[in-house]
């Protein structure tokens, strides 16, 4: 990295890697203060959307010395879209981190609209935007991760055998809970902030009956925040609605499961979240 980005981000490198699937992504891998591998090996952290998380979530990681409440060693890897494309990064996480098959609800749809006609959008974004979701493949983003950019980073970076926790939000919560649906053995612990579950037919209710009363032992910690419930927009009411469903469903079964109310907007509840996040499931 440049010298000034170096400054933002201590301890940190930044790569870029073509997918199996044919897809480049932008990775930065922030390492934790004083960090050997030689003497003790740190499991990795995942994070998603690196293009807009890495600059709120990654300089959490002098958290592992705050004497007060300090978290466990970790290995943060935030992973993004590289060149042009980081550009369009809003667009292109539709196909990395909505499951196959996720239907789009009406409100999500509506809640584009108005942004084309408040001009934050335009109709030509806005038609590129709902197009990723038409063809979602969380499906091969999430073998990226696990087959393709983890054992990289556990040959350069000397991390952990295990451990390793996964972190995301809005969309990549929605990733989150569709990876401790599906993979979840790979994670010692997920987060899901504020999960993407705006429709109620959302593949995640159909992944968690057929899994029956056998959950998981990954630890899910999942948030939501105050202004998405107490709001007038219905796509993030759905959102909460559909979230505290899902949590409901889980408890009903018996499943290890902790969650927490922020007191911030969707938008401004990311940082909040992952430190939340930390605090429950990574406490020292």
């Amino acid at each position: 990295m440049s010298t000034m980005w170096q400054g933002c981000l201590p301890h940190t490198d930044y790569f870029e890697m073509r997918s199996s699937g044919g897809h480049d992504y932008g990775v930065w891998v922030t390492a934790p203060p004083r960090y050997d591998p030689a003497t003790a090996q740190a499991p990795v952290v995942y994070v998603l959307d690196g293009n807009w998380a890495v600059g709120m979530t990654a300089p959490l990681i002098v958290t592992q010395l705050d004497p007060m409440q300090s978290v466990q060693p970790y290995v943060q890897v935030s992973v993004g879209y590289a060149g042009e494309e980081a550009e369009h990064w809003e667009r292109l996480r539709n196909r990395d981190l909505v499951p196959p098959g996720e239907p789009i609800a009406k409100e999500f749809i509506d809640a584009v609209e108005m942004g084309v006609d408040r001009g934050t959008m335009t109709r030509e974004q806005a038609n590129a935007y709902l197009a990723e979701l038409s063809d979602s493949r969380g499906d091969m983003f999430l073998n990226f991760l696990t087959d393709d950019l983890h054992p990289r980073i556990e040959r350069d970076y000397g991390t952990a055998p295990s451990g390793h926790g996964l972190f995301g939000y809005s969309y990549g919560g929605l990733f989150s809970l569709y990876a401790w649906l599906t993979k979840s053995t790979f994670f010692e612990s997920i987060g899901a902030g504020s999960p993407g579950i705006v429709n109620a037919d959302s593949q995640v209710f159909a992944r968690l009956e057929a899994m029956g009363d056998t959950l998981p032992d990954t630890k899910l910690h999942v948030t939501f925040n105050e202004q998405e419930i107490l709001g007038d927009l219905a796509v993030y009411q759905n959102l909460t609605k559909n979230t505290a469903t899902f949590l409901h469903r889980l408890t009903s079964r018996g499943g290890s499961v902790t969650s927490a109310l922020m007191h911030e907007t969707h938008v401004t509840g990311l940082q909040a979240s992952f430190l939340s996040y930390l605090r429950t499931c990574r406490a020292q």
